[in-house]
């Protein structure tokens, strides 16, 4: 599934072909996704200029002034800008056209396995943080708020494992499997330790190494381990520099151990028990 780097990735992709342009029509070609489509987003969209791009965890969000037009990649979706004359494939579900300076773009979604979703928030339903998707969602790990005193204070009275606290999302959002696992590495931390009995001079590093691996990772297009592609078909190659994900049983590359593998919350975890203490 496309984790926090893989959806950046793609907003810094598409940001510079549809932020300021007008959307000369949406095109449906089924009924919904994981969910049902708006019925009604052709007519919303049709001529209104998208204002801006953003993020909200995993949620790509593409906002205008009337509201808020929210789109999850799933397992398998991706999204590619392309000439209007590129005909729709069986997988390609919902096309958002612009006006460019060089003529029309078609901001298509393309999802094999329809776990993705397109969505719409009006303004008049309130905030876009109250929508039920987003409520409830931790701060974001390349953000301000994100730090190790975070951490710490919001783990005190949990003795779950911290790699599926972290994952959890109420705490710090967008921290998934593959980046988890590497982080957790960085900082020297077995992930099965549990989440208050890490001292706050840890969970400080801890916070550091998420954010070193979300930027290094955005920075390499994401990965790719089956699916994910970037606007302009591209793959990601940030796999290229895991230390312990999806390398078990393989030498670590500091100490030479074995890397582990274990199963937490029907999730694979992967570390090195001589370098995660």
């Amino acid at each position: 599934m496309p984790e926090l780097p893989e959806v950046e990735v793609t907003r810094l992709g598409v940001a510079p072909h549809l932020e300021g342009r007008p959307v000369r029509a949406v095109v449906l070609r089924r009924e919904g996704l994981r969910w049902p489509f708006p019925a009604e987003l052709p007519q919303l969209l049709a001529g209104r200029t998208v204002l801006s791009t953003g993020r909200r965890g995993k949620y790509l969000l593409i906002e205008f002034e009337h509201g808020t037009l929210i789109v999850h990649l799933g397992m398998s979706g991706h999204l590619r800008v392309l000439p209007p004359d590129i005909p729709a494939d069986k997988h390609d579900h919902f096309d958002l056209v612009v006006e460019g300076p060089q003529g029309r773009e078609v901001l298509r979604m393309t999802d094999p396995r329809r776990f993705g979703a397109v969505l719409w928030h009006p303004n008049e339903d309130g905030a876009l943080d109250e929508h039920l998707l987003l409520r409830g969602l931790g701060v974001e790990p390349l953000g301000p708020a994100f730090t190790g005193a975070l951490l710490y204070r919001q783990t005190r009275t949990r003795s779950t494992a911290v790699k599926q606290v972290l994952m959890a999302g109420d705490i710090v959002v967008g921290v998934g499997n593959i980046y988890c696992s590497e982080s957790l590495f960085r900082a020297g931390i077995n992930p099965k330790t549990a989440a208050n009995r890490i001292s706050p001079a840890r969970y400080d590093r801890l916070a550091q190494c998420i954010r070193e691996v979300l930027a290094e990772a955005i920075v390499q297009g994401g990965s790719t381990l089956r699916d994910f592609i970037s606007v302009n078909g591209q793959s990601g190659y940030f796999q290229q520099s895991y230390f312990v994900y999806d390398r078990a049983g393989v030498p670590c590359r500091i100490c030479g151990a074995p890397v582990r593998q274990i199963k937490q919350g029907q999730r694979s975890t992967f570390y090195c028990v001589n370098c995660q203490k």
